[in-house]
Formats: structure tokens, C-alpha cells, sequence
């Protein structure tokens, strides 16, 4: 194949002309480094270009075979309902999803600081590895963290609580597989479940998420992939919205990739900017990283204050209603709100004017 068939910007298509690359084979065993030398570019605009032939690969051998990536209906629709969700603990937020977040798709946690979403995030690590005789998934989880947010003693507490309640549970049905999965469900088996990793800038995180299919192939108990956050260095560290553009897409395209083929759970966590130009010169909060970006991944859920109670609103999924309900951050994590007063009363209270992202078109840039 051409080269000049492939989806890239001219400019690249022109330097790779240029530097002798006629063909796909031409890359064959190539590193993103030695193209970067080629291409006297970036080493970001290298990873795109290698990324862009893999998927172009991936579609020729896909065709290949005859099956053209096909499949029915039915099957996807009984394969999903096979799938089991990770629970938050807040069962508010789980029925507002459908049973928690869900296994093969993308998940966005958009929110101000300090608002829960990283304690979203870390409950999310130790519950995706509930033993399955209590209803859980048994699994592991990979932390990406690009913020220097994860506390490993906030997520020990966190753990602790999780294994109490198990144990609890346990105690009380006197369930013999049960008590026996408390003999290796402890909060230090919690945190060796948790795979941390941290990323210092963008380069490194767009490398790392290209590494994943082999990391997730040594460790095949991971089901739940956390990146927390996904906008923290795409904000900081560049000022190029065309490139900021396309590197996010390449990395969203990867990343639903990742979870549909590994029936894992991928969750972002985003933050808000603030849109100014309304008709009466207001402003609100919108999640960061434009509009094109809202459509990265399959569900978006945004977590924020209304006076004094912490608010999660199912903002867009493919297959819930909109819906706002309340949740708190406890010293053990994210649970249920106690008061009962919440139903009708709240409900009533969030108008369109109140909500912060609420559904009007804009255009950002942040």
C-alpha cells in the first residue's frame, strides 16, 4: 500500500516522501524514535504516524479474512448483558448507570477540584476487585495518574472499608465460599491489585497507552484501566489546538480499542473550564478539552456542588436517561447520601440555569 493513501495531515505526507518512505513495509521494525530522526519532527508527531499505519494494518488483515470485522446484532446485545460492572458504593450512582461503570466501554469523570473525583477513582481500583462469590468482577486495576493525585493511604483506608464489609457480609450468611475468599481478600492484596503508574508529561502518557496491549497481555486480571487525569498535561503542555486535537482523538481511538477488545472498564477523569459569552454576559462550567473531545468517550457522568451537596449527573450514555442524583465522600469512600430528604425536593431545584453543563451548544478552545 501507498503511503499516499494514508489518513495523514499533507505535511507529513510530504516529509515521509521526502525522507524515502514509499510504502507500508518501509516501517516495518521502525521505532518511533528513529522515524522522529527521519522526519526531523517531533517524537509525538512519530507516535501518530506509527499509530495510524498499525490501524491501517489492523483493517487490511481484518479484511483479509474474509469477515470484514462482522458480527450480529443479537450476539453484541447477549455479550453485554453477560457483562457485570464495577460498583461505586454509592448505589445511587450504580442504578443511575445500570449496575455501575460498565466493562468494554469508556467512561468520563468530568468535575471541579474537589469535587470526588479521584476518590471516584481510587474506590473504583479496590472495588473492581471484590471477590466474585460477593457479586464482584475479582479483578485488577491499572492507576494512571498524571497529576500526582493518588494518595496510597487514602486508597489503603478505602480498602480497609471494602474488606470490612465483605467480611461483614460473610459473618453475617455464615456462607462458607465466602468466608473463604476473606482469606486472601485483605486490604494488602487490595493494593497489590492496584498497578500504578505515573506520567509526567504528555509524551509519556501517549507512549505508555501504546504500550497496553502488551502490558495488559502479562497481567490479564486487569479489568479496569483509571486515568486520572486525561487533561492535566494536553492543557498545560500545549498550545498547538490542531495537534492538542489530533493526539486526543489517536489516544481515544486506542483506548476504546483497549476496552472492547480486553472487556475492560476505561475511566477519564477531566476537569471544567469556564465558558464565558452568554446572552447576558454569564458564564458556567463546561469539561475541558472542546467539544470535539465530548464525544471521546461512550459515557460522560459530571460530579459537582450544588450549596453543600455533592451532585452526579449522567450527562451522556447510550443507553441511560439523564439523571442527577446525590453522593458523598465518607472516610470510607464514596457511598450513599444519608439523608432521605434528596427525591422530589432536589429534583425539583436542578432547572437548567442551576446545572453547570447543561445542554446548550458551545465551542470552546480550553
Amino acid at each position: 500500500m501507498n503511503i499516499e493513501s494514508l489518513p495523514l495531515p499533507s505535511i507529513i505526507r510530504q516529509k515521509l516522501f521526502g525522507a524515502g518512505f514509499l510504502t507500508l513495509d518501509d516501517f516495518n521494525g521502525l521505532k518511533p524514535s528513529q522515524l522522529s530522526k527521519e522526519l526531523n519532527s517531533s517524537l509525538e508527531e512519530a507516535c501518530e504516524v506509527l499509530k495510524t499505519i498499525d490501524d491501517v494494518n489492523l483493517v487490511r488483515n481484518t479484511l483479509k479474512d474474509g469477515t470484514n470485522g462482522c458480527r450480529m446484532a443479537l450476539e453484541i446485545l447477549q455479550e453485554e448483558q453477560r457483562q457485570k460492572s464495577i460498583i461505586t458504593f454509592c448505589e445511587e450512582i450504580d442504578d443511575m448507570l445500570g449496575g455501575g461503570i460498565p466493562l468494554g466501554k469508556t467512561t468520563e469523570i468530568c468535575g471541579a477540584p474537589g469535587v470526588g473525583k479521584t476518590q471516584m477513582c481510587m474506590q473504583l481500583a479496590v472495588d473492581v476487585q471484590i471477590p466474585t462469590v460477593f457479586g464482584g468482577i475479582e479483578g485488577e486495576a491499572l492507576y494512571i495518574d498524571t497529576e500526582g493525585s493518588f494518595i496510597v493511604e487514602r486508597a489503603s483506608e478505602i480498602a480497609t472499608a471494602v474488606v470490612e464489609h465483605c467480611g461483614r457480609i460473610a459473618a453475617s450468611q455464615q456462607n462458607h465460599d465466602q468466608l473463604n475468599a476473606m482469606n486472601t481478600f485483605t486490604e494488602d492484596s487490595v493494593l497489590s491489585g492496584i498497578h500504578y503508574s505515573r506520567c509526567q508529561d504528555f509524551v509519556e502518557l501517549i507512549a505508555f497507552i501504546n504500550t497496553l496491549p502488551k502490558f495488559l497481555s502479562a497481567h490479564p486480571k486487569v479489568r479496569i484501566i483509571i486515568i486520572d487525569s486525561v487533561a492535566f498535561h494536553f492543557r498545560h503542555d500545549i498550545d498547538n489546538l490542531s495537534l492538542r486535537t489530533r493526539l486526543l482523538n489517536g489516544l481515544a481511538q486506542n483506548l476504546i480499542k483497549l476496552a472492547m477488545e480486553n472487556t475492560i472498564a476505561v475511566v477519564l477523569t477531566n476537569q471544567m473550564t469556564t465558558k464565558f459569552g452568554g446572552e447576558d454576559g454569564s458564564s458556567r462550567l463546561i469539561p475541558a478539552l472542546g467539544e470535539s473531545w465530548g464525544h471521546a468517550a461512550t459515557i460522560r457522568m459530571i460530579l459537582y456542588w450544588q450549596a453543600s451537596q455533592r451532585l452526579a449527573m449522567l450527562y451522556k450514555s447510550p443507553s441511560r436517561q439523564e439523571k442527577t442524583v446525590p453522593y458523598q465522600v465518607a472516610k470510607c469512600g464514596i457511598r450513599s447520601n444519608p439523608s432521605e430528604v434528596f427525591g422530589q425536593k432536589w429534583q425539583q431545584k436542578l432547572t437548567v440555569e442551576e446545572n453547570p453543563a447543561k445542554r446548550r451548544k458551545v465551542s470552546s478552545k480550553n
